[in-house]
């Protein structure tokens, strides 16, 4: 599995591949966590708000940063829907 983060490398970005790290090891699985700061990789991706998450190369959300236990639902196959 590929957890990719997308953003410039701000502060909230930064934020977000924290989350996303901490999620992996919460759930003991075999995730590869890659940052992705290409303004035209991420723009292909279909993403105009950063920061964005994607996994496995599928956009999951874009424009806010994500709990630890937002993205374990990610990556556990759910979606995790915004009150």
């Amino acid at each position: 599995m590929k957890v990719q983060i997308l953003g410039s490398g701000c502060a909230k970005c930064k934020i977000l591949e924290e989350h996303a790290r901490e999620a992996v090891a919460s759930l003991g699985i075999e995730a590869e966590v890659v940052k992705i700061s290409d303004i035209e990789t991420i723009v292909a991706m279909g993403v105009m708000s950063t920061p964005a998450l994607a996994i496995d190369g599928v956009v999951k959300s874009s424009g806010r940063v994500l709990t630890a236990e937002q993205v374990a639902s990610y990556l556990k196959g759910g979606k995790f829907h915004a009150l």
